[in-house]
């Protein structure tokens, strides 16, 4: 038998054999936006520390601009990564690329309301704020440093 009768004669195997999870449907996202200030260390419901922060994105005229607000996740392990994401300071203008689920509630008023949940998977700094106090900084723009998770 041929080798293309016998693909064809073999009965079909999970597509997915790397991996014995169920395949989910991702939705990626990237946003170019303002740390709206540093961010925080918490612990999940099962104990799992992760670091928690919002951006500000801005959009549209400046007659007519929009803000859009944005809560991300980040599960750096402890160590070199997860503090320098700590020493980003209040108003540095990140890229972040992650992972966004929908998560419907009802808000104290009984309306129904949709969140969005990010889970950071990298970060670009473009920009940090500037800081006269800081010692070797002459200049407000810098070069971009990428962290991958």
């Amino acid at each position: 038998m041929s080798a293309f009768l016998r693909s064809i004669a073999r009965p079909a195997t999970a597509a997915r054999a790397f991996s014995t999870t169920a395949q989910r449907p991702v939705a990626r996202i990237t946003i170019v936006g303002n740390l709206a200030d540093s961010p925080e260390l918490r612990a999940s419901s099962t104990g799992r520390e992760y670091l928690r922060y919002s951006l500000a994105s801005n959009s549209g005229p400046s007659s007519n601009r929009r803000t859009s607000w944005f809560t991300v996740r980040c599960f750096a392990p402890e160590g070199p990564q997860r503090e320098f994401f700590q020493s980003l300071p209040k108003g540095a203008l990140l890229m972040v690329e992650g992972e966004v689920t929908v998560s419907n509630f009802t808000d104290e008023d009984g309306k129904p309301r949709q969140t969005y949940n990010i889970t950071q998977r990298s970060l670009d700094v473009i920009r940090r704020p500037f800081n006269p106090n800081r010692q070797g900084q002459g200049e407000e723009e810098q070069q971009p440093q990428e962290q991958q998770e």
